[in-house]
C-alpha cells in the first residue's frame, strides 16, 4: 500500500510500498538460498474445493500451492510452523482475502501488466544479488514452481494498487495531529547516537522453580506499574533493584547506538524519553529498563526540489504508447512556448496538482516513488524530461527550483506524518478487509475435504 507524507500529496508522490508486500518473496529467495525448502503437496485430490468465495471458488491445489510458498517465510524468520491442520486453516482466510480483493480490483478494472511484474520480479532478483534466472533455478531447487512466485507477486501488487484505491487516499492527517504526535513521541522519531539507559532487576535464582519465575514476574510488572504511575525510577530502583547499578539509581551511563546491550537493542531504538519497558526476562530475573536521555545526531541539510508534472495513467483504454505519445506531443508544445500550468490543468490525470497547473510544491528526498525521484534528480533546473513510467502511470516533469533546506524540524514533521499515516491506513485497511469478508458470501469446505 502507498503512504502519502503530506496532506492532499497525490497518491502518486507516495514511497512506493509493493517491495514491501513482496518481502515475503524476498524471504522466500533468501531462505531458498540457506536450503529451506517447502513442504511437499500432498497426493490428494488436488481439483477439491476447500472454499466458496462469492461466484469463486478457492481449490485444494491452489491451497497446497500457498503452504509451499508460506512455510520458507516462516523458516526464514525463525517462526515455528504450526500444526499442518491450524496452518491449511490460517492460509486458507489468507487466501479467501485474495480471492475478495481480486474480485474487487476486477470490479474497478485494475491490473498489473507484463512490464510492471517483470520490473517487480527483477528488483526482487536484484535485491538478492541475482539475476532474473538465478532467482528462478533458486526457487526451483527449493521446489517452488517459479510461476506460482510470479504469480504471487502480481497478486500483491494488485492488493496493493487497490488498498491504496480505496484505503489509503483517503487518509489524511491534520496539523493539529502531528502536533500531538511530536508532543508525545518526537523522540522516537530523531536518528539516535547515543542513549542514557535505567534498568532495574528483579533476580531470579539459578534454575528456579515455577513459582519462584510466578513471584519475580509478579514483583516486576508491580514495579513497572508503578513506575508509570510517576514512581521516581532512581528511587525504585535504589529500593527494588537487585542489579549492581542499584546504588546509582539504575544509571547504566551511556551507550553508542553499537554497543548497547543485545537484550535491550531493540528497545533502545524504540522507547520515548522518560519511557519505561514491559519486564524483559533473561537467565538471570526479570529486567525494567527506561530511556533518560537520547543524543541525536545532527541533522544534515537536505536537497530540495520544486516541480511540476503532467500524469497520464493507463487503463483498458489508454495503452502505454498511447500514454506515451500523447506526453510527447505535450512536451513538443511545451518546448515550442506553450504554458506547461495550462496544459496541466487540461491533460493531467493527477487531478490534485492538476488544479495547481501540476505544480508539486517542494518535494524532499523519499517523497516520490523511486523512477519519479531518479528522473527529476538528474534533470538540470528549467528542463523537460522525456516522458517516463511510473507505477502511477506515464509522466513528464519540469524542474522549476532547487534548495539546500535545513533537515531538522521540517523532516521531524515529515517524518511524524508518515508514522501517523502508516498508523491510520493499517488500522483502516484492516477494517476494510474485515467489511470486505462480512459483506461477501463465503463458504468453507476445507475439514470435510482434507
Amino acid at each position: 500500500m502507498a503512504i502519502s507524507p503530506n496532506r492532499g500529496a497525490p497518491a502518486w508522490m507516495a514511497p512506493r510500498r509493493f517491495p514491501r508486500g513482496m518481502l515475503p518473496g524476498l524471504a522466500l529467495g533468501l531462505a531458498l538460498a540457506l536450503g529451506m525448502g517447502p513442504a511437499p503437496i500432498s497426493a490428494q485430490a488436488l481439483d477439491a474445493i476447500v472454499a466458496v468465495v462469492n461466484d469463486d471458488v478457492v481449490v485444494q491445489s491452489e491451497l497446497e500451492r500457498e503452504i509451499a510458498l508460506v512455510i520458507p517465510q516462516l523458516n526464514q524468520r525463525g517462526t515455528a510452523v504450526p500444526p499442518p491442520e491450524q496452518l491449511r486453516k490460517q492460509v486458507l482466510d489468507r487466501l479467501i482475502l485474495k480471492h475478495l480483493q481480486q474480485q474487487r480490483a476486477k470490479e474497478l478494472g485494475l491490473k498489473v501488466d507484463e512490464a510492471t511484474l517483470e520490473e517487480a520480479l527483477q528488483g526482487i532478483a536484484g535485491r538478492n544479488g541475482l539475476s532474473l534466472d538465478e532467482l528462478k533455478a533458486t526457487l526451483e531447487a527449493g521446489g517452488i514452481r517459479f510461476e506460482d512466485f510470479r504469480e504471487d507477486t502480481r497478486s500483491q501488487i494488485l492488493s496493493s494498487r487497490l488498498q491504496n484505491q480505496e484505503v489509503v487516499r483517503k487518509i489524511q492527517v491534520s496539523e493539529p495531529e502531528v502536533d500531538r504526535f511530536l508532543a508525545r513521541e518526537a523522540s522516537r522519531l530523531i536518528e539516535r547516537e547515543q542513549v542514557r539507559l535505567q534498568h532495574i532487576l528483579v533476580a531470579l535464582p539459578e534454575n528456579p522453580t515455577p513459582e519462584q519465575v510466578k513471584r519475580a514476574e509478579d514483583k516486576a510488572r508491580g514495579l513497572v506499574g508503578r513506575l508509570r504511575g510517576g514512581a521516581d525510577f532512581a528511587e525504585v530502583a535504589v529500593r527494588e533493584s537487585d542489579g549492581r547499578n542499584a546504588l546509582e539509581g539504575g544509571d547504566l551511563g551511556w551507550f553508542e547506538m553499537g554497543a548497547v546491550p543485545s537484550l535491550v537493542s531493540d528497545l533502545a531504538y524504540t522507547l520515548a524519553e522518560g519511557e519505561v519497558s514491559e519486564p524483559l526476562r533473561s537467565p538471570s530475573g526479570f529486567h525494567i529498563i527506561r530511556m533518560r536521555e537520547i543524543k541525536a545526531a545532527a541533522p544534515e541539510d537536505v536537497t530540495q526540489t520544486r516541480a511540476r508534472h503532467i500524469l497520464i495513467r493507463t487503463n483498458e483504454i489508454v495503452s502505454d504508447a498511447d500514454a506515451r505519445q500523447r506526453l510527447l506531443q505535450l512536451r513538443e508544445r511545451i518546448l515550442n512556448g506553450e504554458d506547461f500550468a495550462t496544459l496541466a490543468r487540461a491533460n493531467s490525470d493527477d487531478t490534485g496538482s492538476a488544479l495547481k497547473g501540476g505544480e508539486l510544491g517542494w518535494v524532499d528526498p523519499g517523497n516520490t516513488v523511486p523512477e519519479f525521484e531518479e528522473q527529476m534528480n538528474a534533470m538540470a533546473v528549467g528542463a523537460t524530461s522525456e516522458p517516463f513510467k511510473s507505477p502511477f502511470g506515464w509522466h513528464i516533469l519540469q524542474v522549476e527550483e532547487r534548495r539546500q533546506q535545513s533537515a531538522n524540524e521540517d523532516i521531524l514533521r515529515l517524518k511524524a506524518r508518515e508514522a501517523l499515516q502508516r498508523r491510520k491506513a493499517e488500522e483502516a485497511t484492516e477494517e476494510w478487509l474485515r467489511q470486505l469478508r462480512d459483506e461477501a458470501y463465503v463458504e468453507i469446505r476445507l475439514d470435510q475435504d482434507t
